[in-house]
Order: structure tokens, then C-alpha cells, then sequence
């Protein structure tokens, strides 16, 4: 039989010991987490093949028969085409936005101090009381955009049909209109996000170092565009990553302006219809749980869908 040698057996009682100290003291953060981020999932997930409504005493299973309502039906048609078309639209000019202001006020020294304060406001201010600050400025009448463009040049938007639908339900003209009432929010989403992205960059900017750009100097690189192509770009790779990520994220969550300028109906014939609206409506307004549910598994599985899909295609050329 053999003997174990008490050397060992002296490191491995300490070993065994230290592992089960840890379980137990990770044991409370992973329930907690599992309560607050796993249940809620399944939950929606089960849910989301029944026709449950809160205050109903039973509920009936039905299948997928409430994801088959959102790939058959008109309302839902609209809701996928508004939604991703906020997220093209919005990520890629916030994105470049962010990175060219980031530039910017990283070469003016300290005086860029107020500039980043400039560009940033947007992130600290409410977005729905923007959202409302916008809907002011975007009024027919006294609003302050079609002002300036009436002094700047006269009638001219009228002659190219820029208005063509009229006041919707009392709604400013640029919100009033189908072809343009998406675009108006991501328009906003952008002035509202680029700074948050100009923040994370200017922080990348700072772990690039200058001995990079003395040898790229040295090798050639001379002018500014051969510089940023071939030291900052690449060394901002692990930086982009986590602002595309970030600013996906962020798009598909929008909510706060739809909800501001549209409490009713996800703008003029469903044209910004977008699925946190959608999954709101559902959900809460029309208490039907069972496709809010299904609505919302989609949207978490477009979300983890793209955000794998734009790593996996970044990340081939980064250098961490």
C-alpha cells in the first residue's frame, strides 16, 4: 500500500483547502448574478412561447407561433428595417466622428481641454429632454431649422419638395414625414454619441507611443495620413474594437427619443418603429408578454449575433 509523503500531503491540504475558500466566497456574486442575469433570460425565453399577459390567471402554449407573427406581418417588417437602419446609419459616422474629434483635440495640447468639454456635453445631458429641445427646434413654423435654411436660401427647399407630406398629428414636418422621420433620430443619436466615442479614443491615444512615430519617421512616413495609417490606426485596434462594440450596443437600445417624439405610435406609419419601442409597446402598453418576450430574444440575439461577427472581423487585425 502506498504511503502518501507528508511533504505532499502538507501542500495539498492547503491547496484543497484555499480552492473551497474561494468557492465560497464567489459563491455569493454568482448566485446574484445568475438571479439578475441568467433568470431573467430564461424567464423571457419561456415566456416567449406562450400568449401570457400579466393579471391572466392561466396562459396557453403556442409554439413559435409569436416569432412567426414577427417575420410575417407588415408592423414587424417595419420594425427591422427601422431598427437596423439606425444602427448603419448611427455606428459607423458616430464611430468616425468620435476618432476624428479624438484626433483633433489630442494635437491642440490643452486647449483641447474645452474642446472635450464641448463635445461631451451631449453624453451628460438627458436625452430626452433633448429629444424635446429637438422637437422645438425642429418645428415648421418657428422652429430654428427651418428658420435658418429659410434665411440662408429663401424657398428653395420647397421647389425640391422637401415637405411634401404636411403636419402629421400636430408633429414638426421633419417628424411628421415617413422619408425623413428615421434619419431625424439618427441624426440625434450621432450628436448624442460621437462625443462618448471621442472619449474612449482620446484614451487610446494616450498609450501610443511616441518612439513608434520617431521610427515610422525614420522609416518614411512623413506626412500625417502615413502616420495615422501606419502607427495610430493599428495601435488603436483594441481601442476601435471595444467603441464599435460599445456603439452597436448602444444603437440597438435606442429608445429615449422614440418614445419623445412618438409616445403613441413609433413615428409616422411605423417608419421608426424600432424593437426597444416595440418591445415597450408590447409589453407594457398593450400588456402582451408573450410576443414582447419574443421580441426580446431576438433583440438579444441580434445584439450577441453582430457583436461576435464585428469582433471576430476586427479583431483579425489587431494587435493587443
Amino acid at each position: 500500500m502506498a504511503v502518501l509523503d507528508p511533504c505532499v500531503a502538507s501542500i495539498a491540504k492547503p491547496k484543497n483547502g484555499q480552492a473551497r475558500a474561494g468557492w465560497s466566497l464567489a459563491f455569493p456574486a454568482l448566485t446574484l448574478m445568475a438571479l439578475i442575469l441568467l433568470v431573467p433570460i430564461i424567464v423571457a425565453c419561456v415566456l416567449s412561447f406562450t400568449n401570457y399577459s400579466l393579471g391572466n390567471p392561466g396562459f396557453d402554449w403556442v409554439g413559435v407561433q409569436n416569432y412567426e407573427r414577427l417575420f410575417t406581418r407588415s408592423t414587424y417588417e417595419k420594425m427591422f428595417v427601422a431598427t437596423f437602419t439606425y444602427v448603419i446609419t448611427v455606428v459607423p459616422i458616430s464611430v468616425g466622428l468620435g476618432l476624428g474629434a479624438a484626433l483633433l483635440v489630442h494635437s491642440l495640447g490643452r486647449i483641447g481641454d474645452i474642446y472635450k468639454t464641448i463635445y461631451f456635453l451631449p453624453v451628460m445631458a438627458t436625452l430626452l429632454a433633448m429629444a424635446i429641445a429637438w422637437e422645438f427646434m425642429l418645428h415648421p413654423t418657428i422652429g430654428m431649422v427651418n428658420r435658418a435654411l429659410e434665411m440662408a436660401c429663401g424657398t428653395w427647399f420647397e421647389a425640391l419638395h422637401f415637405f411634401t407630406n404636411g403636419c402629421a398629428k400636430g408633429f414638426p414636418l421633419w417628424l411628421g414625414d415617413r422619408d425623413y422621420a428615421i434619419y431625424v433620430v439618427c441624426l440625434i443619436g450621432i450628436w448624442q454619441g460621437f462625443g462618448f466615442n471621442m472619449v474612449l479614443f482620446l484614451a487610446g491615444l494616450t498609450s501610443v507611443h511616441r518612439e513608434l512615430y520617431h521610427a515610422a519617421e525614420i522609416d518614411g512616413a512623413r506626412s500625417g495620413w502615413e502616420r495615422f495609417r501606419l502607427v495610430t490606426w493599428p495601435a488603436l485596434g483594441p481601442t476601435t474594437v471595444f467603441v464599435v462594440t460599445i456603439s452597436c450596443i448602444r444603437a440597438f437600445q435606442v429608445f429615449d427619443t422614440i418614445e419623445a417624439f412618438w409616445p403613441q405610435g413609433g413615428g409616422p406609419n411605423k417608419s421608426a418603429y424600432v424593437m426597444m419601442f416595440a418591445i415597450f409597446e408590447k409589453g407594457i402598453q398593450q400588456n402582451l408578454i408573450g410576443i414582447g418576450s419574443a421580441i426580446t430574444m431576438l433583440f438579444l440575439l441580434f445584439v450577441m449575433v453582430l457583436t461576435l461577427i464585428q469582433r471576430w472581423l476586427v479583431e483579425r487585425k489587431v494587435h493587443y
